[in-house]
């Protein structure tokens, strides 16, 4: 196997073991949400933001740094050094997840304090025994990754994702609904916020099951692959020695802007947590009020997006080996096709999206969450104003994914914190309106995703001199998206008319909105043959599209 192919392979290994895992992690929301309500995720989420944030900081960074470390020298047959690096590494990594879990545990109350959500902090504690394992197991997924082996990460990753899920849902519902340890719980919670905290926390408690269950995977796979790397490391006649200070300082270097990258967005969230609660609480919202909206934003309105995000992700990672070689050949040319190609096809996924969103926000939260969306009155305009945030947010995707593969990668950083000034501006201001209220949160994700990718753009044109067409590349997608818009509130009239069940009219409304959208993007030529040609099996589908438009 040529190793462009390897390479493919490998991305698609981790690209539907990355669908798997999503989709699995969203089917936990519904049923968790459905059980324990808005006022219950909005003591989950704040935890898991803050294991997010801690285990970003352990595993984001280090583990890219041991890929490319154990790659260098696996090229030059340097397998013992290679060995060096992963151990050494694997040492910073028990030393980074033991300090996680012991700051976790011990402060989770003054944590939970001072985001403003003082009942998060047993979900907290729930989580932390995750922060154990889950640096470790990493660190094998980045040596196997530098050797090229996709598999074991990817098989970890969905084991983790199912332990997760079974015995998370598992425990949240024997405690939620008081069949084990009914009165556990002695600090002053009675009732149903008593079973709701314990639900929360029981939910919390399946990250940790999920991290032993990823890390025993990746010890059996280490294991089994032993005599492979032993014939490897005996080959190895190299003298190359580098001292371990050295090697940890290499690690911590490449580790370090990758990690600040993926930091940004869990502090925002956890500061998200205070302002909300803050300002709701001190403009006459009572706790638990105040509390039942953040859960809407958060739990109910906020994961949907993840859906059509998982496509914008795959089309960013196919965008930069793309942009890369355009710029690495010096061809002006190439490179504004690929650039323009990459935003035309964001907005083709993204405006769709964005139009169903819009048009049936309500019904979409009902099918997935039942009657706990029926009562929760904020999630559908959140919903709604995140569906225009996820139009910039594919901006931004797409355009850091050029920039990374221009070697900029500091500059999308750099302006989504200054995007992220913004965003805490705005959101402190308008949630003390008490007509916005929550929804100043989702105004202000909005607002920060615009000016991002406004300043990304910006940076791109002043570095490769590209002219990006993207007002004139929009006619087309949004028109194909408001006539499926109009044919999704048709369908939905009818169905209405037809049949009580509003589940079947939403996965209706959906299909036909499906269908429409697909039409009218071939009717209008939405992606010319040289653009299908780009994508994976674009001759295949320019087949499919030459059939149906009859050329």
């Amino acid at each position: 196997m040529s190793r462009k192919n390897s390479a493919v392979g490998g991305a698609a290994i981790l690209a539907a073991a990355g669908i798997i895992v999503k989709l699995l992690g969203f089917a936990f929301r519904i049923p968790l949400t459905r059980w324990i309500g808005a006022s219950g995720m909005a003591d989950y989420t704040p935890a898991y933001d803050v294991y997010s944030l801690l285990l970003i900081v352990a595993t984001s960074g280090i583990p890219v740094a041991i890929s490319k470390l154990v790659s260098e020298r696996c090229a030059v047959g340097e397998y013992k050094e290679a060995g060096r690096v992963f151990h050494i590494a694997r040492l910073l990594m028990w030393g980074i997840g033991i300090t996680g879990f012991l700051i976790l545990w011990f402060f989770a109350d003054p944590i939970a304090k001072a985001i403003g959500i003082q009942t998060s902090a047993l979900s907290m504690k729930a989580t932390a025994p995750a922060l154990l394992f889950v640096p470790i197991m990493s660190s094998y997924r980045g040596f196997f990754q530098g050797l090229q082996i996709m598999q074991p990460t990817a098989l970890s990753q969905i084991a983790e994702q199912i332990a997760r899920v079974i015995v998370g849902l598992g425990a949240a519902y024997l405690l939620f609904k008081g069949i084990i340890f009914p009165n556990a719980l002695n600090e002053g919670y009675t009732g149903i916020e008593a079973l709701r905290l314990k639900g929360a926390a029981g939910a919390c408690l399946g990250a940790s099951a999920g991290a032993l269950a990823g890390f025993l995977v990746m010890i059996w796979i280490r294991f089994m692959y032993r005599h492979i790397l032993a014939r490897k490391v005996a080959k190895d006649h190299s003298t190359v020695h580098e001292s371990g200070k050295a090697i940890l300082k290499r690690i911590i270097w490449i580790a370090f802007p990758i990690t600040l990258a993926a930091c940004i967005m869990p502090i925002v969230n956890l500061i998200d947590v205070a302002i909300v609660q803050n300002r709701l609480t001190g403009m006459g919202y009572s706790y638990e009020a105040a509390k039942n909206l953040y859960g809407q934003l958060t739990s109910m309105a906020a994961p949907i997006i993840s859906f059509p995000l998982v496509l914008i992700q795959a089309l960013a990672a196919t965008i930069v080996p793309m942009v890369s070689r355009s710029w690495k050949l010096k061809n002006h040319d190439l490179l504004e096709r690929d650039c323009i190609f990459g935003f035309r096809a964001s907005q083709l996924i993204s405006l769709p999206c964005i139009v169903g969103m819009i048009v049936i926000a309500q019904p979409i939260l009902i099918l997935f969450y039942g009657d706990q969306a029926r009562h929760a009155p904020a999630a559908a305009s959140c919903l709604q104003i995140y569906a225009i945030s996820f139009f910039f947010l594919a901006l931004v995707s797409i355009a850091t994914s050029m920039l990374q593969g221009l070697g900029k990668q500091y500059i999308p950083v750099i302006n989504l914190f200054i995007g992220i000034a913004l965003k805490i501006c705005i959101t402190w201001i308008l949630t003390g309106v008490h007509a916005i209220n929550v929804r100043g949160a989702a105004i202000g994700t909005t607002c920060s995703y615009c000016l991002a990718s406004i300043l990304d753009i910006i940076a791109l044109k002043r570095i490769t001199g590209v002219k990006l067409e993207l007002i004139r590349s929009l006619g087309k997608p949004l028109i194909a998206s408001l006539v499926m818009g109009a044919a999704v509130l048709g369908t939905n009239f009818v169905m209405y008319k037809l049949t009580s069940s509003l589940y079947l009219n939403t996965v209706v409304d959906i299909l036909v909105g499906m269908i429409v959208y697909a039409f009218m993007a071939l009717a209008v030529h939405a992606l010319s043959e040289e653009e299908i040609a780009q994508l994976p099996h674009g001759a295949k589908i320019q087949r499919i599209v030459d059939k149906l438009t009859k050329r």
